[in-house]
């Protein structure tokens, strides 16, 4: 289980992924949480990671739905539906957010994956999403 804790506007925000994720995830939007952030990276790295460049509506869509469930996760006092907690923000770039949120659930995979299977090298996940493990000498 890894948390963060994020700056939106002028709020910061906790944030937890764990294997608990995508659970919540299907149990709230009953979608797979692993294709949509597939999805989304996607989405991000091809025509999403520059300001002024637009996402899909179903992306931005997707990225509420995850960031949702990662603050639950951290802090199940929050308003019990998107709109609520969406509502508390004030108008927040997706582009400053997103890669902190496809950070954590990266990070989270990293270190399932490792603890599982204790090997150097890319891991599935990595490849998926894209994302480098970071060695310590």
């Amino acid at each position: 289980m890894i948390e963060k804790t994020i700056k939106i506007g002028t709020q910061e925000v906790r944030f937890r992924s764990s294997a608990t994720v995508p659970r919540l995830y299907r149990t709230k939007f009953k979608r797979d949480i692993f294709r949509d952030l597939n999805k989304l990276q996607k989405s991000y790295k091809d025509k999403g990671s520059e300001e002024g460049s637009s996402m899909e509506i179903e992306d931005l869509e997707i990225f509420e739905n995850v960031a949702y469930i990662m603050a639950y996760h951290a802090d199940p006092t929050i308003p019990g539906t998107i709109d609520e907690w969406l509502d508390q923000f004030e108008m927040f770039s997706i582009y400053q957010v997103l890669p902190e949120i496809l950070e954590l659930w990266g990070d989270n995979l990293l270190t399932d994956v490792e603890s599982k299977k204790n090997r150097r090298g890319p891991t599935v996940w990595s490849l998926i999403f894209g994302l480098r493990r970071q060695t310590t000498a």
